[in-house]
């Protein structure tokens, strides 16, 4: 049980400082023109994300918090994924949001994760919301906001590209990338 409340605070306290993030680099935005779009869809995003962690820890905690024979292996995979958050994130600086904001004569990101594919940060969302639960064996967690996210981010993504593809030259720079999984970049 520990582990998994340590776990659980960490994952919290990390989602709170990209939201504190989020709101600098909104403001940051807004301060240049930022737009923002898709506002409608963010309630109901924030919303799964908050009932996602209820219902692993109450899964987790119906289940006795028990760990995954395999967790080494998930622990590195959660790791490895965090490195690629933050690469993603880094990379994109004040541009980074949770929310879909465009700046006047903001250019599309070709650099970090984004030479190899479109959406690492959503690669990164993807991989999340199924490993933290399989780490503690919350399997209908897993396979439940797995199937929620998927249907989140196939909106989200489609608002986010049309707005793309009206604000920058997206089409040009990213057509021929992957949206979720790497893809060699051309020279």
């Amino acid at each position: 049980m520990p582990v998994f409340y340590l776990v659980f605070l960490l994952i919290i306290s990390q989602r709170l400082l990209e939201l504190r993030v989020a709101k600098r680099n909104r403001e940051w935005m807004e301060s240049r023109g930022g737009v923002e779009i898709g506002a409608d869809h963010y309630p109901l995003m924030v919303l799964l994300h908050t009932v996602f962690f209820v219902s692993l820890w109450a899964e987790a905690a119906l289940r006795g918090y028990p760990l995954s024979n395999r967790w080494p292996l998930i622990v590195f995979v959660l790791i490895t994924v965090q490195i690629i958050r933050y690469w993603a994130i880094i990379s994109l600086g004040p541009y980074w949001n949770t929310r879909i904001i465009f700046v006047p004569g903001g250019e599309v990101v070709k650099q970090g994760p984004y030479r190899f594919l479109r959406h690492p940060n959503y690669t990164v969302v993807i991989l999340e919301i199924a490993l933290i639960p399989l780490l503690f064996q919350a399997y209908v967690t897993c396979i439940l906001f797995s199937l929620s996210n998927a249907l989140m981010l196939r909106h989200r993504i489609r608002i986010e590209e049309t707005g793309l593809a009206q604000h920058t030259d997206y089409a040009d720079t990213m057509g021929s990338r992957f949206r979720f999984i790497p893809k060699s970049p051309e020279k």
